[in-house]
Protein backbone atom coordinates (compact mmCIF):
# COMPACT_ATOMS: atom_id res chain seq x y z
CA UNK A 1 0.00 0.00 0.00
CA UNK A 2 1.24 3.54 -0.86
CA UNK A 3 -1.43 6.41 -0.33
CA UNK A 4 -3.94 5.65 2.54
CA UNK A 5 -6.87 7.81 2.66
CA UNK A 6 -7.29 9.51 5.51
CA UNK A 7 -10.51 7.97 7.08
CA UNK A 8 -10.15 8.34 10.91
CA UNK A 9 -7.82 9.91 13.34
CA UNK A 10 -7.04 9.89 16.59
CA UNK A 11 -6.32 13.34 18.38
CA UNK A 12 -4.76 13.61 21.79
CA UNK A 13 -2.38 16.28 22.81
CA UNK A 14 -0.87 17.75 25.98
CA UNK A 15 0.01 21.02 23.91
CA UNK A 16 -3.36 22.27 22.10
CA UNK A 17 -1.14 25.07 20.14
CA UNK A 18 -2.91 24.42 16.33
CA UNK A 19 -5.40 21.96 17.80
CA UNK A 20 -8.86 23.72 16.86
CA UNK A 21 -7.22 24.59 13.25
CA UNK A 22 -6.17 20.84 12.46
CA UNK A 23 -9.91 19.42 13.99
CA UNK A 24 -11.85 21.87 11.41
CA UNK A 25 -9.11 21.17 8.49
CA UNK A 26 -9.85 17.17 8.85
CA UNK A 27 -13.10 17.28 9.40
CA UNK A 28 -14.13 19.46 6.57
CA UNK A 29 -12.80 16.25 4.08
CA UNK A 30 -15.02 14.44 6.27
CA UNK A 31 -12.49 12.88 8.54
CA UNK A 32 -14.17 11.23 11.78
CA UNK A 33 -12.08 12.43 15.09
CA UNK A 34 -11.59 10.09 17.98
CA UNK A 35 -9.97 12.41 21.15
CA UNK A 36 -9.93 12.21 25.08
CA UNK A 37 -10.22 14.37 27.67
CA UNK A 38 -9.06 18.17 26.89
CA UNK A 39 -8.63 17.82 23.62
CA UNK A 40 -11.80 16.08 22.85
CA UNK A 41 -13.14 18.94 24.58
CA UNK A 42 -10.95 22.16 23.27
CA UNK A 43 -12.53 20.29 19.72
CA UNK A 44 -16.56 20.28 20.92
CA UNK A 45 -16.08 24.24 22.14
CA UNK A 46 -15.40 24.93 18.48
CA UNK A 47 -18.38 23.74 17.26
CA UNK A 48 -16.34 19.76 15.69
CA UNK A 49 -18.02 16.51 16.58
CA UNK A 50 -16.04 14.45 18.43
CA UNK A 51 -16.01 10.71 19.28
CA UNK A 52 -14.88 9.93 22.71
CA UNK A 53 -11.90 6.64 22.73
CA UNK A 54 -13.85 5.60 25.68
CA UNK A 55 -17.32 4.92 23.55
CA UNK A 56 -14.79 3.51 20.87
CA UNK A 57 -13.65 1.14 23.48
CA UNK A 58 -16.26 0.75 25.86
CA UNK A 59 -13.76 1.88 29.04
CA UNK A 60 -13.95 4.73 30.59
CA UNK A 61 -10.99 6.55 31.52
CA UNK A 62 -9.93 5.03 34.99
CA UNK A 63 -7.22 5.72 37.72
CA UNK A 64 -6.92 9.55 37.31
CA UNK A 65 -6.74 9.47 33.45
CA UNK A 66 -3.84 7.29 33.77
CA UNK A 67 -5.63 4.49 31.70
CA UNK A 68 -7.81 5.50 28.90
CA UNK A 69 -6.29 4.36 25.46
CA UNK A 70 -4.26 1.19 27.09
CA UNK A 71 -6.87 -1.08 24.85
CA UNK A 72 -6.63 -3.59 22.17
CA UNK A 73 -9.47 -1.75 20.29
CA UNK A 74 -7.04 1.66 19.71
CA UNK A 75 -3.67 -0.17 19.43
CA UNK A 76 -4.86 -2.77 17.06
CA UNK A 77 -6.56 0.36 15.21
CA UNK A 78 -2.77 1.60 15.12
CA UNK A 79 -1.10 -1.59 14.35
CA UNK A 80 -3.38 -3.20 12.06
CA UNK A 81 -2.15 -4.20 8.85
CA UNK A 82 -5.56 -3.90 6.41
CA UNK A 83 -5.06 -6.67 4.43
CA UNK A 84 -3.40 -9.49 6.27
CA UNK A 85 -5.65 -8.88 9.75
CA UNK A 86 -8.71 -8.14 7.76
CA UNK A 87 -10.42 -10.88 9.67
CA UNK A 88 -8.99 -10.58 13.23
CA UNK A 89 -10.58 -6.59 12.87
CA UNK A 90 -13.41 -7.99 11.72
CA UNK A 91 -14.09 -10.91 14.62
CA UNK A 92 -13.04 -8.20 17.13
CA UNK A 93 -14.53 -4.80 16.16
CA UNK A 94 -11.37 -2.76 15.69
CA UNK A 95 -11.50 0.05 13.00
CA UNK A 96 -8.42 1.45 10.95
CA UNK A 97 -7.53 4.54 12.46
CA UNK A 98 -5.24 6.13 9.45
CA UNK A 99 -3.86 8.98 11.70
CA UNK A 100 -2.77 9.61 15.22
CA UNK A 101 -2.05 13.10 16.48
CA UNK A 102 -0.37 12.41 19.55
CA UNK A 103 2.37 15.01 21.81
CA UNK A 104 3.41 14.27 24.99
CA UNK A 105 3.00 15.44 28.56
CA UNK A 106 5.24 17.91 29.35
CA UNK A 107 7.64 16.11 31.41
CA UNK A 108 10.90 18.28 30.32
CA UNK A 109 9.49 21.41 31.03
CA UNK A 110 7.98 20.21 34.58
CA UNK A 111 11.15 19.26 35.57
CA UNK A 112 13.05 22.34 33.88
CA UNK A 113 10.16 24.41 36.24
CA UNK A 114 11.76 22.74 39.55
CA UNK A 115 8.27 20.62 40.18
CA UNK A 116 8.92 18.37 43.02
CA UNK A 117 8.64 14.59 42.46
CA UNK A 118 5.50 13.81 42.66
CA UNK A 119 4.80 16.10 39.88
CA UNK A 120 7.67 15.22 37.46
CA UNK A 121 5.92 11.69 38.22
CA UNK A 122 2.46 12.32 36.91
CA UNK A 123 3.93 13.81 33.87
CA UNK A 124 5.45 10.57 32.63
CA UNK A 125 3.52 10.00 29.99
CA UNK A 126 2.81 6.22 29.38
CA UNK A 127 -0.30 6.21 26.84
CA UNK A 128 0.97 8.55 24.62
CA UNK A 129 4.50 6.54 23.45
CA UNK A 130 2.62 3.56 23.42
CA UNK A 131 0.16 5.12 21.04
CA UNK A 132 2.95 6.91 19.04
CA UNK A 133 5.31 3.72 18.39
CA UNK A 134 2.27 1.45 17.88
CA UNK A 135 1.58 4.34 14.92
CA UNK A 136 4.96 4.33 13.92
CA UNK A 137 5.98 1.12 13.43
CA UNK A 138 2.76 0.63 11.08
CA UNK A 139 3.81 3.56 8.52
CA UNK A 140 2.62 1.61 5.65
CA UNK A 141 -1.09 2.08 7.18
CA UNK A 142 -1.00 4.57 9.66
CA UNK A 143 0.32 8.27 9.40
CA UNK A 144 1.27 9.93 13.34
CA UNK A 145 2.38 13.47 13.82
CA UNK A 146 3.68 14.27 17.14
CA UNK A 147 4.72 18.19 16.52
CA UNK A 148 2.04 20.93 16.09
CA UNK A 149 4.58 22.29 13.47
CA UNK A 150 3.98 19.27 11.13
CA UNK A 151 0.40 20.00 11.24
CA UNK A 152 1.07 22.30 8.03
CA UNK A 153 2.65 19.82 6.38
CA UNK A 154 0.05 17.17 6.99
CA UNK A 155 -2.76 19.30 5.67
CA UNK A 156 -0.33 19.88 2.74
CA UNK A 157 0.60 16.11 2.03
CA UNK A 158 -3.53 15.57 2.20
CA UNK A 159 -3.99 18.74 -0.38
CA UNK A 160 -1.77 17.13 -2.68
CA UNK A 161 -3.40 14.11 -2.79
CA UNK A 162 -6.39 13.98 -2.77
CA UNK A 163 -7.22 13.40 0.78
CA UNK A 164 -4.47 10.33 1.09
CA UNK A 165 -1.07 10.23 2.86
CA UNK A 166 1.82 8.71 1.04
CA UNK A 167 4.11 6.24 2.00
CA UNK A 168 7.20 8.44 1.76
CA UNK A 169 5.60 11.24 3.96
CA UNK A 170 4.40 8.66 6.38
CA UNK A 171 8.02 7.22 6.97
CA UNK A 172 8.95 11.03 7.47
CA UNK A 173 7.18 11.41 10.00
CA UNK A 174 7.55 7.54 11.45
CA UNK A 175 11.13 8.80 11.70
CA UNK A 176 10.35 12.15 13.69
CA UNK A 177 8.18 10.08 16.12
CA UNK A 178 10.71 7.56 16.84
CA UNK A 179 13.19 10.35 17.71
CA UNK A 180 10.72 12.16 19.55
CA UNK A 181 9.52 8.97 21.89
CA UNK A 182 13.65 8.77 21.98
CA UNK A 183 14.42 11.69 23.35
CA UNK A 184 11.42 11.78 26.03
CA UNK A 185 12.82 8.56 27.50
CA UNK A 186 16.39 10.14 27.74
CA UNK A 187 14.94 12.72 29.10
CA UNK A 188 13.00 10.62 32.08
CA UNK A 189 16.33 7.95 32.12
CA UNK A 190 18.42 11.10 32.52
CA UNK A 191 16.15 12.66 35.64
CA UNK A 192 15.73 8.91 37.09
CA UNK A 193 19.55 8.04 36.92
CA UNK A 194 19.91 10.28 40.15
CA UNK A 195 18.48 7.21 42.12
CA UNK A 196 21.14 5.12 40.43
CA UNK A 197 24.31 6.29 41.69
CA UNK A 198 27.04 8.70 40.30
CA UNK A 199 27.72 6.55 37.19
CA UNK A 200 24.20 5.01 35.90
CA UNK A 201 24.43 1.70 33.64
CA UNK A 202 23.09 3.56 30.27
CA UNK A 203 22.97 7.27 29.55
CA UNK A 204 20.83 8.64 27.39
CA UNK A 205 21.26 11.53 25.56
CA UNK A 206 17.76 13.95 24.43
CA UNK A 207 18.01 16.94 22.18
CA UNK A 208 15.84 18.62 20.00
CA UNK A 209 17.12 20.92 16.73
CA UNK A 210 17.66 24.44 17.31
CA UNK A 211 19.18 25.42 13.80
CA UNK A 212 20.90 23.86 10.79
CA UNK A 213 24.30 25.14 10.68
CA UNK A 214 26.11 26.06 7.07
CA UNK A 215 28.63 23.96 7.92
CA UNK A 216 30.96 22.91 11.15
CA UNK A 217 34.71 23.77 12.66
CA UNK A 218 35.78 23.76 8.81
CA UNK A 219 33.34 24.28 5.34
CA UNK A 220 33.66 20.57 4.68
CA UNK A 221 31.53 19.32 7.88
CA UNK A 222 28.31 19.15 8.47
CA UNK A 223 27.27 20.70 11.51
CA UNK A 224 23.80 21.19 13.27
CA UNK A 225 22.59 22.62 16.64
CA UNK A 226 20.28 20.97 19.35
CA UNK A 227 19.22 21.86 22.50
CA UNK A 228 18.69 19.64 25.58
CA UNK A 229 15.75 21.48 26.90
CA UNK A 230 18.08 22.32 30.74
CA UNK A 231 16.73 26.20 29.75
CA UNK A 232 20.26 26.74 31.07
CA UNK A 233 21.08 30.83 30.35
CA UNK A 234 23.17 31.29 27.33
CA UNK A 235 24.21 31.00 24.09
CA UNK A 236 20.98 28.10 23.77
CA UNK A 237 18.30 30.05 25.55
CA UNK A 238 19.63 34.15 24.32
CA UNK A 239 17.91 36.70 21.36
CA UNK A 240 19.69 37.59 18.55
CA UNK A 241 18.92 40.83 18.17
CA UNK A 242 20.95 41.55 14.97
CA UNK A 243 23.65 40.01 12.62
CA UNK A 244 23.41 36.71 10.67
CA UNK A 245 23.01 33.34 11.82
CA UNK A 246 25.81 32.09 15.07
CA UNK A 247 27.98 29.73 13.02
CA UNK A 248 29.31 26.15 14.59
CA UNK A 249 32.61 28.11 16.01
CA UNK A 250 30.62 31.34 16.94
CA UNK A 251 28.01 29.28 19.20
CA UNK A 252 31.19 27.23 20.67
CA UNK A 253 33.16 30.16 21.91
CA UNK A 254 30.17 32.15 22.90
CA UNK A 255 29.64 29.34 24.90
CA UNK A 256 32.75 29.92 26.37
CA UNK A 257 32.58 33.38 26.98
CA UNK A 258 29.88 33.52 28.91
CA UNK A 259 30.48 30.67 30.73
CA UNK A 260 33.36 32.39 31.91
CA UNK A 261 32.09 35.42 32.64
CA UNK A 262 28.92 34.60 34.75
CA UNK A 263 32.06 33.58 37.50
CA UNK A 264 32.39 37.47 38.50
CA UNK A 265 29.45 39.09 40.51
CA UNK A 266 30.69 41.66 42.25
CA UNK A 267 31.01 43.95 40.13
CA UNK A 268 31.59 44.67 35.92
CA UNK A 269 33.73 42.51 34.19
CA UNK A 270 34.60 41.34 30.69
CA UNK A 271 35.47 38.62 28.88
CA UNK A 272 36.90 38.65 24.81
CA UNK A 273 37.25 35.01 23.99
CA UNK A 274 39.02 33.60 20.43
CA UNK A 275 38.80 30.32 19.57
CA UNK A 276 37.39 29.03 22.87
CA UNK A 277 40.41 30.72 25.07
CA UNK A 278 39.87 34.17 26.73
CA UNK A 279 42.34 36.56 25.36
CA UNK A 280 41.59 39.39 27.83
CA UNK A 281 39.56 39.31 31.43
CA UNK A 282 39.09 42.13 33.37
CA UNK A 283 37.18 43.64 35.93
CA UNK A 284 36.69 47.53 36.18
CA UNK A 285 33.84 50.39 37.96
CA UNK A 286 32.42 50.38 34.73
CA UNK A 287 31.41 48.15 31.59
CA UNK A 288 33.64 50.49 29.72
CA UNK A 289 36.46 50.88 31.87
CA UNK A 290 36.73 46.77 32.08
CA UNK A 291 36.42 46.20 28.29
CA UNK A 292 39.00 48.31 27.57
CA UNK A 293 41.33 46.61 30.41
CA UNK A 294 40.13 43.57 28.87
CA UNK A 295 40.85 44.57 25.21
CA UNK A 296 43.96 45.74 26.20
CA UNK A 297 45.49 42.29 27.65
CA UNK A 298 45.89 41.24 23.82
CA UNK A 299 44.40 43.14 21.18
CA UNK A 300 45.73 41.40 17.84
CA UNK A 301 43.81 38.48 19.32
CA UNK A 302 40.67 40.47 20.22
CA UNK A 303 40.42 40.81 16.31
CA UNK A 304 37.44 39.11 15.28
CA UNK A 305 36.85 37.71 18.75
CA UNK A 306 33.80 36.98 21.23
CA UNK A 307 33.20 39.81 23.99
CA UNK A 308 30.98 38.21 27.13
CA UNK A 309 29.91 40.90 29.29
CA UNK A 310 28.04 40.41 33.23
CA UNK A 311 26.03 43.64 33.10
CA UNK A 312 23.99 44.81 30.52
CA UNK A 313 25.38 46.57 27.62
CA UNK A 314 25.70 50.34 27.31
CA UNK A 315 26.12 52.72 24.94
CA UNK A 316 29.65 53.74 25.67
CA UNK A 317 30.83 50.02 25.96
CA UNK A 318 29.05 49.83 22.39
CA UNK A 319 31.12 52.34 20.98
CA UNK A 320 34.24 50.79 22.03
CA UNK A 321 33.61 47.55 20.77
CA UNK A 322 32.00 48.53 18.03
CA UNK A 323 35.86 50.23 17.09
CA UNK A 324 37.47 46.87 16.15
CA UNK A 325 36.19 43.86 13.89
CA UNK A 326 34.08 41.67 16.63
CA UNK A 327 31.72 38.32 15.89
CA UNK A 328 29.21 38.15 18.54
CA UNK A 329 28.03 40.69 21.86
CA UNK A 330 26.28 38.31 24.82
CA UNK A 331 25.36 40.05 27.48
CA UNK A 332 22.10 40.00 29.74
CA UNK A 333 20.61 42.56 27.97
CA UNK A 334 21.21 46.14 26.28
CA UNK A 335 20.12 49.45 26.07
CA UNK A 336 18.14 51.20 23.57
CA UNK A 337 21.22 53.33 22.76
CA UNK A 338 23.59 50.40 22.27
CA UNK A 339 21.54 48.38 20.17
CA UNK A 340 21.34 51.44 18.53
CA UNK A 341 25.38 51.72 17.80
CA UNK A 342 25.32 48.32 17.09
CA UNK A 343 22.73 49.00 14.46
CA UNK A 344 25.48 50.41 12.30
CA UNK A 345 27.56 46.92 12.25
CA UNK A 346 25.12 44.29 10.71
CA UNK A 347 27.29 41.38 10.57
CA UNK A 348 27.74 41.60 14.28
CA UNK A 349 25.45 40.05 16.51
CA UNK A 350 24.40 40.73 19.55
CA UNK A 351 22.73 38.10 21.82
CA UNK A 352 21.51 38.75 25.23
CA UNK A 353 20.52 36.17 27.81
CA UNK A 354 18.06 38.03 30.52
CA UNK A 355 20.43 36.51 33.51
CA UNK A 356 23.77 34.50 33.53
CA UNK A 357 24.28 30.62 34.24
CA UNK A 358 25.01 29.94 37.73
CA UNK A 359 28.46 27.95 37.45
CA UNK A 360 27.92 25.90 40.56
CA UNK A 361 24.97 23.96 39.10
CA UNK A 362 25.65 20.83 39.25
CA UNK A 363 25.70 19.11 35.21
CA UNK A 364 26.82 16.47 33.16
CA UNK A 365 29.77 16.96 30.46
CA UNK A 366 29.91 14.22 27.34
CA UNK A 367 32.43 13.99 24.83
CA UNK A 368 32.56 11.58 22.13
CA UNK A 369 35.31 8.90 21.61
CA UNK A 370 36.37 6.24 19.18
CA UNK A 371 33.71 3.57 19.69
CA UNK A 372 31.99 5.29 22.88
CA UNK A 373 31.33 8.57 25.01
CA UNK A 374 33.92 10.45 28.25
CA UNK A 375 31.20 11.72 30.76
CA UNK A 376 32.21 13.28 33.84
CA UNK A 377 30.80 16.11 36.12
CA UNK A 378 30.85 19.82 34.68
CA UNK A 379 33.80 21.64 36.53
CA UNK A 380 32.21 23.55 39.23
CA UNK A 381 34.83 23.41 41.63
CA UNK A 382 35.34 26.90 43.40
CA UNK A 383 37.95 27.56 46.33
CA UNK A 384 37.27 29.63 49.22
CA UNK A 385 39.94 31.62 50.70
CA UNK A 386 40.01 30.21 54.09
CA UNK A 387 40.73 26.74 51.96
CA UNK A 388 44.24 28.52 50.73
CA UNK A 389 47.76 27.81 51.74
CA UNK A 390 50.25 30.46 51.43
CA UNK A 391 53.62 28.31 51.84
CA UNK A 392 56.68 30.99 51.27
CA UNK A 393 58.01 33.06 53.66
CA UNK A 394 56.97 36.35 51.55
CA UNK A 395 52.84 36.87 51.95
CA UNK A 396 50.61 38.22 49.42
CA UNK A 397 49.04 41.49 49.83
CA UNK A 398 44.74 42.22 50.12
CA UNK A 399 45.52 43.07 46.26
CA UNK A 400 47.57 40.54 45.02
CA UNK A 401 45.02 38.08 46.57
CA UNK A 402 41.97 39.76 44.52
CA UNK A 403 44.22 38.72 41.79
CA UNK A 404 45.21 35.68 42.43
CA UNK A 405 41.61 34.96 42.92
CA UNK A 406 40.93 36.66 39.48
CA UNK A 407 44.12 35.02 37.61
CA UNK A 408 42.77 31.86 39.11
CA UNK A 409 39.40 32.20 38.19
CA UNK A 410 40.24 32.88 34.33
CA UNK A 411 42.60 29.86 34.39
CA UNK A 412 39.78 27.14 34.89
CA UNK A 413 38.78 28.20 31.47
CA UNK A 414 41.65 28.04 29.53
CA UNK A 415 42.71 25.30 27.58
CA UNK A 416 45.62 23.19 29.56
CA UNK A 417 48.69 23.96 29.85
CA UNK A 418 47.08 27.14 31.10
CA UNK A 419 49.41 30.18 33.07
CA UNK A 420 47.60 33.33 33.43
CA UNK A 421 49.12 36.81 34.68
CA UNK A 422 47.00 39.30 36.24
CA UNK A 423 47.28 42.69 37.42
CA UNK A 424 44.79 45.34 39.17
CA UNK A 425 41.87 43.39 38.42
CA UNK A 426 42.92 42.26 34.65
CA UNK A 427 44.64 39.76 32.79
CA UNK A 428 47.81 41.10 31.48
CA UNK A 429 49.18 37.72 29.41
CA UNK A 430 47.84 34.11 29.12
CA UNK A 431 49.43 31.38 27.62
CA UNK A 432 47.26 28.61 26.48
CA UNK A 433 47.45 24.94 25.21
CA UNK A 434 50.95 24.23 25.27
CA UNK A 435 52.28 20.43 26.17
CA UNK A 436 54.91 22.27 28.21
CA UNK A 437 54.17 24.29 31.12
CA UNK A 438 57.01 26.74 30.65
CA UNK A 439 56.26 27.16 27.32
CA UNK A 440 52.75 28.56 28.26
CA UNK A 441 54.74 30.27 31.07
CA UNK A 442 56.95 31.50 28.08
CA UNK A 443 53.67 32.73 25.70
CA UNK A 444 51.87 34.18 28.77
CA UNK A 445 54.60 36.74 29.62
CA UNK A 446 55.79 37.40 25.92
CA UNK A 447 51.85 38.45 25.47
CA UNK A 448 52.52 40.64 27.88
CA UNK A 449 55.85 42.26 27.12
CA UNK A 450 54.18 42.85 23.36
CA UNK A 451 51.44 44.45 25.08
CA UNK A 452 53.59 46.69 26.88
CA UNK A 453 55.67 47.83 23.71
CA UNK A 454 52.37 48.36 21.71
CA UNK A 455 50.94 50.64 24.73
CA UNK A 456 53.98 52.26 25.26
CA UNK A 457 54.57 50.95 28.59
CA UNK A 458 58.47 51.21 30.27
CA UNK A 459 58.29 47.93 30.80
CA UNK A 460 56.77 43.97 30.52
CA UNK A 461 53.12 44.50 31.58
CA UNK A 462 53.51 41.40 33.94
CA UNK A 463 55.90 43.05 35.90
CA UNK A 464 54.27 43.25 39.63
CA UNK A 465 51.82 40.69 38.57
CA UNK A 466 50.23 37.71 40.06
CA UNK A 467 50.34 34.31 37.96
CA UNK A 468 47.90 31.27 37.77
CA UNK A 469 49.27 27.86 36.84
CA UNK A 470 45.85 25.50 36.22
CA UNK A 471 48.06 22.18 37.88
CA UNK A 472 51.14 22.11 39.57
CA UNK A 473 54.35 22.86 38.27
CA UNK A 474 56.07 19.54 37.86
CA UNK A 475 59.39 21.25 38.22
CA UNK A 476 60.48 24.72 39.50
CA UNK A 477 61.64 25.85 35.62
CA UNK A 478 58.10 27.23 35.21
CA UNK A 479 58.00 29.35 38.22
CA UNK A 480 61.38 31.07 37.73
CA UNK A 481 60.01 31.58 34.16
CA UNK A 482 57.17 33.65 35.67
CA UNK A 483 59.48 35.27 38.29
CA UNK A 484 61.56 36.30 35.39
CA UNK A 485 58.70 37.82 33.72
CA UNK A 486 57.96 39.96 36.87
CA UNK A 487 55.57 38.46 39.02
CA UNK A 488 55.32 38.62 42.01
CA UNK A 489 53.22 36.14 43.91
CA UNK A 490 51.65 32.73 42.23
CA UNK A 491 48.64 30.56 42.65
CA UNK A 492 48.49 26.90 41.61
CA UNK A 493 46.97 23.60 43.57
CA UNK A 494 50.13 22.33 44.21
CA UNK A 495 50.01 18.22 44.98
CA UNK A 496 53.93 17.85 43.12
CA UNK A 497 56.43 15.09 44.76
CA UNK A 498 58.58 18.42 43.80
CA UNK A 499 56.63 20.86 45.65
CA UNK A 500 59.15 21.56 48.62
CA UNK A 501 61.82 22.31 45.71
CA UNK A 502 59.47 24.66 43.89
CA UNK A 503 58.43 26.35 47.32
CA UNK A 504 61.49 26.79 48.26
CA UNK A 505 62.70 28.02 44.05
CA UNK A 506 59.69 30.34 45.38
CA UNK A 507 61.17 31.57 48.21
CA UNK A 508 64.77 32.40 46.83
CA UNK A 509 63.23 34.36 44.09
CA UNK A 510 61.50 36.54 46.91
CA UNK A 511 57.23 35.23 45.48
CA UNK A 512 54.80 34.71 47.65
CA UNK A 513 52.77 31.21 46.60
CA UNK A 514 49.44 30.12 47.57
CA UNK A 515 47.96 26.60 47.01
CA UNK A 516 44.66 25.55 46.31
CA UNK A 517 44.86 22.23 46.41
CA UNK A 518 42.46 22.17 43.61
CA UNK A 519 43.43 21.58 39.77
CA UNK A 520 41.72 22.65 37.16
CA UNK A 521 42.13 21.19 33.48
CA UNK A 522 40.64 21.57 30.85
CA UNK A 523 41.46 19.34 27.70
Amino acid sequence: MTDVPLKRALISVSDKEGLVELGQALAARGVEILSTGGSAAALRAAGLDVRDVADLTGSPEMMDGRVKTLHPKVHGGLLALRDAHAGDMAAHGIEGIDLLVVNLYPFEATVASGADEAACIENIDIGGPAMIRAAAKNRGWCCVVTDPEDYGALLAELEANDGATTLRFRQRQSAIAYGRTAAYDAAVSTWMARFEGDSPRRVAVSARLAQPLRYGENPHQGAAFYTDGSARPGVATATQHQGKDLSYNNINDTDAAVELVAEFTDGPAVAIIKHANPCGVATGATLAEAYRRAFDCDRTSAFGGIVALNRPLDAETAELIAGIFTEVVIAPDATDEAKAVFAAKKNLRLLTTGTLPDPRTARRMMKQVAGGWLVQDHDTGHVAEDDLRIVTKRQPTKAQMRDLALAWTVAKHVKSNAIVYAKDGATVGIGAGQMSRVDSSRIAARKAEDMAEALGLPHSAARGSVVASDAFFPFADGLLAAAEAGAVAVIQPGGSMRDDEVIAAADEAGLAMVLTGMRHFRH
